[in-house]
């Protein structure tokens, strides 16, 4: 039943990234981003970017990682939380931080690897950390690490520290930062800590994936006029109920009680009723992110 519930999950994260991503976009064509102040356009899975800051690829602790994949654009509100995270994480004795994917150029939908990362207002940050400065080289090389034991559900213990819970805190306690994805594990692991302050834990959300880096993902900026925000996360700290029901007991005691529900005692029809998916419908883009893609830059 374990296997099972881990090759759901992670179908169901399949499902999420490839059905937005599946045919190629345009916004892979653009090089640089428009001229002009920044500017999000849209929701967070499905628009754009104007006004593009690229992130310097090494600043006061942090670097940034994979850059020939040129994903290192985000709004100047994004651009300035990194560099200043980094300086706060430095200052508190923590190895620089390895920032992995932003947007592009202009944002929009990637061909693959992301559902959102589209307004310039999301940047995954990885969990492993740098000693040292790296060269151009060992940052497109370089291997994450995975912090989460997924057969045992459980944090990997030898290669988890406080300064990388810290550094989830740090940026959860940013008020530019409306969530946090990081896997259900890892969130445990924060909400097993003795903090003075947890009202920083209501950012911080249970996702599948999310094992080797923390998304970060900042609120619309206040000039955005076509921004559009996600609804708030729900009260609380989220440690309790609600991440329970990321565990796989829980997973399996949900399908038990819909297979029960269904009536029919047919575990296979169940099944097939329960994880069965709608037909997902082609988003439309904002039509403002038309003016973006024409923009000569």
């Amino acid at each position: 039943m374990g296997k099972c519930w881990r090759w759901g999950a992670w179908a169901l994260v399949s499902s999420v990234v490839v059905s937005s991503v599946a045919m190629a976009t345009p916004w892979h064509q653009f090089d640089s981003p428009t001229r002009g102040h920044s500017n999000s356009i849209g929701s967070y899975a499905n628009g754009c970017l104007a006004g593009g800051k690229a992130l310097p690829l090494e600043g006061e602790g942090y670097q940034v990682i994979r850059s020939s994949r040129n994903r290192y654009y985000g709004h100047e509100k994004l651009v300035n939380f990194i560099e200043d995270l980094g300086q706060k994480t430095s200052e508190a004795g923590i190895n620089d931080l390895l920032i992995g994917d932003m947007s592009m150029p202009r944002g929009g939908r990637f061909t693959s690897g992301h559902a959102s990362h589209q307004t310039g207002l999301d940047v995954d940050i990885w969990m492993r950390q740098a000693e040292d400065l790296l060269t151009r080289s060992e940052r497109e090389s370089i291997h994450s690490t995975n912090m989460v034991n997924l057969e045992e559900y459980r944090i990997q213990f030898r290669s988890w520290t406080d300064d990388h819970a810290n550094m989830v805190r740090f940026a959860a306690q940013d008020e530019r930062v409306a969530r946090i994805f990081v896997h259900p594990v890892i969130k445990e692991t924060l909400c097993r800590e003795t903090w003075e302050d947890r009202s920083w834990l209501r950012k911080v959300r249970p996702w599948y994936g999310h094992t080797s880096h923390m998304h970060v993902r900042l609120t619309c900026p206040d000039n955005d006029q076509y921004c559009q925000n996600q609804a708030l996360p729900p009260p609380g700290d989220g440690c309790g109920e609600e991440l329970y029901s990321w565990r796989p007991e829980a997973q399996e005691t949900s399908t038990t009680v819909t297979q029960l529900r269904g009536g029919s005692g047919n575990s296979s029809t169940s099944t097939t009723t329960t994880t069965s998916r709608p037909n997902r419908q082609t988003k439309v883009q904002p039509q403002q992110c038309d003016t973006v893609i024409v923009d000569a830059g």
